[in-house]
């Protein structure tokens, strides 16, 4: 028997859950298709990020850092407690037990909200009188759902390289780093973006010896350069990382019980021995199986589900957000396009401004932007200021013995507007917010310098590097 909704969710990621709850919080019936299936071989809503991406990855950074600072940093703060060791296995389990709480979450919340979950693969099944028909298989199990809106939040899969096959036993995607039960003396990693860095840095932490083969020329492009610079530094010479730019792997020789990476750089063909490697080199979407042509939904060259700035295909009533289409891949991206598309089909107006969505990378220190970098100020011909502060001036920064890296603030020339920040420092995951409020609500960075702000508290970086904009600052 067919079973009818107003609005069916293909993902129960960040974007699909997020619209789906949003959905029937206006009133509408709603039902979200998802076939994640955890290693316990059980339903598990939340998608890659709550999975296996951005809150296992946190907790493993967490941990790592506290590891870090038992064996290094408690005793100057007057902390002895004498042999320090490492136990993996519970460090694993308190990830996963994180997981398991917030994806566990997510299914008390469609409860709590009476959207319908169907475990199993989605797929179009072609038009129909009312809408659209969506096949959920799993196993030998198949159940159709009909909808008038179908919202596509498939979100993304680990970009493959041909060099280097995953398998998750030597060959390990982001899941496969997640998961290692032995700390690797050698890791290797291919990427030095996001995912590379976090992972080369729980890893390092924990003993290894870690090396990143980053083919592009120059170490995070999309960050701002002064930025970029900062955090190579500390990545490489205050957590020694070894980060090797331009270098493109060729292919990975197995030999018995580790890897022989053959890669080309400036200086021609090098070879790096490791026990484990990470591919880190990106995520496409994941559009495999849907039927999509069915019901006439088109992708582009790079398999992007093809949508317009509301997330509307081509087809009327199929949506499409998060990862699977333009835009960043991030999971508040995700979200904030699933609560836009949920209104949308509500009869509301709503939109995402993707020029005040924050940026995060997650390593020590933080890094975070929102905004136009300077280069791209200067590649348009804007004029504008800038301002900075430094971490190691501040108080509260002293205290937490993190003064590393700076606050920096661009502001348009001729109207004091912010167009940018840039933060590498303590907690810049949680700073930043502050930054897309001023960009969201058009503040100038003299509102920001006349703003009170608490002391002591990182912030008040934030605050100095406003001053700055205008060459005042007051504590430097």
């Amino acid at each position: 028997m067919t079973q009818q909704f107003d609005v069916v969710m293909i993902g129960g990621g960040p974007g699909g859950y997020i619209a789906a709850i949003r959905a029937a919080q206006l009133g509408l019936s709603v039902a979200c298709v998802d076939a994640w299936t955890n290693a316990r071989n059980k339903p598990s809503l939340g998608g890659t990020c709550l999975n296996v991406g951005c809150i296992p990855s946190k907790a493993l950074l967490e941990s790592s850092e506290n590891y870090e600072r038992a064996l290094h940093h408690f005793a100057e703060h007057g902390v002895r407690i004498g042999e320090v060791s490492l136990d993996l296995g519970q460090m694993l389990s308190r990830k996963d037990r994180i997981v398991d709480q917030l994806t566990g979450g997510v299914a008390y919340l469609f409860k709590k909200n009476k959207v319908t979950s169907f475990h199993g693969h989605g797929s179009f099944a072609g038009r129909t009188e009312g809408g659209f028909a969506i096949t959920v298989r799993q196993g030998d199990t198949e159940t159709t759902l009909q909808a008038r809106h179908v919202v596509v939040a498939t979100g993304s899969v680990p970009r493959p390289i041909p060099a280097a096959p995953v398998d998750n036993q030597l060959i390990l995607d982001n899941e496969g780093a997640l998961a290692m039960t032995a700390v690797p003396k050698r890791l290797g990693i291919i990427g030095a973006g996001v995912i590379g860095l976090e992972m080369g840095s729980v890893w390092k932490r924990l003993g290894s010896e870690v090396t990143l083969l980053e083919a592009m020329e120059t170490f995070l492009p999309p960050v701002d350069e002064q930025v970029s610079k900062e955090a190579f530094k500390c990545l490489t010479k205050d957590q020694g990382l070894a980060i090797h730019l331009g270098a493109k792997v060729t292919r990975v020789e197995r030999k018995a019980k580790a890897l022989k990476v053959h890669y080309t750089d400036a200086q021609g063909e090098k070879s790096l021995e490791v026990d484990r490697l990470i591919v880190a080199v990106g995520r496409a979407p994941n559009t495999e199986g849907l039927n999509l042509a069915s019901v006439g939904v088109q992708v582009d060259a790079r398999g992007f589900v093809e949508v317009d700035e509301h997330c509307r295909t081509a087809t009327p009533g199929i949506w499409a957000v998060g990862d699977v289409v333009r835009g960043p891949m991030l999971a508040h991206k995700a979200e904030e396009e699933g609560v836009a598309v949920a209104e949308q089909i509500a009869g509301q107006h709503s939109h995402v401004d993707f020029n005040t969505i924050p940026w995060v990378i997650y390593t020590a220190p933080e890094i975070a932007w929102v905004g136009q970098t300077e280069q791209q100020l200067k590649a348009a011909g804007t004029a504008y200021r800038a301002g900075s502060f430094p971490f190691a001036a501040n108080g509260r920064a002293k205290a937490l013995g993190e003064t590393r890296g700076f606050v920096k603030i661009l502001a348009c020339k001729n109207t004091d507007r912010i167009l940018g920040v840039h933060i590498i420092g303590p907690f810049a995951s949680e700073l930043i917010t502050e930054a897309v409020v001023a960009l969201e609500f058009r503040a100038s960075s003299e509102d920001i310098a006349r703003i009170v702000h608490a002391h002591p508290a990182l912030s008040e970086v934030f605050h100095e590097a406003a001053l700055a904009v205008d060459g005042r600052t007051l504590n430097m």
